[in-house]
């Protein structure tokens, strides 16, 4: 399993405010596109887990913004899994633009059951040492 991931992004129109800068709060949105697509290069779908009981969810999440991506860039989103154990993913987030840094983050993502009670994460998440 790799800890790492990246993909490209461009920026839609409709992710921008008026003055054509792409709102904060979809940068949150774009560190959970990286999780998602990077569950699935290990081979896992979110529904499926979602079938079979695992749901994960955010418990933590920030981000700090270093500078503005507007309509029509191409950003490199980067996600980083820095430690899975027990009932928690914690990642690490990167925006590029151009090859700049843009805006990092960070999340701890916690493993519920259906009633939403911890649950340890299943063995093929977790972060071999």
């Amino acid at each position: 399993m790799s800890h790492e991931f990246q993909f490209p992004l461009e920026v839609r129109y409709y992710e921008t405010d008026a003055q054509g800068v792409v709102h904060h709060a979809n940068f949150i949105k774009y560190f959970e596109v990286a999780r998602l697509y990077h569950l699935r290069e290990w081979g896992h779908e979110y529904a499926d887990l979602e079938r079979d009981g695992i749901f994960l969810v955010v418990n933590k999440i920030a981000c700090n913004y270093r500078m503005p991506a507007r309509f029509g860039d191409i950003l490199d989103i980067k996600v980083r899994v820095t430690r899975a154990r027990g009932a928690r993913i914690d990642n690490e987030y990167m925006v590029y633009r151009d090859g700049l840094l843009i805006a990092e983050g960070s999340s701890t993502i916690a493993c519920i059951d259906r009633q939403g009670n911890l649950q340890r994460l299943p063995e093929y998440l977790l972060m071999k040492e």
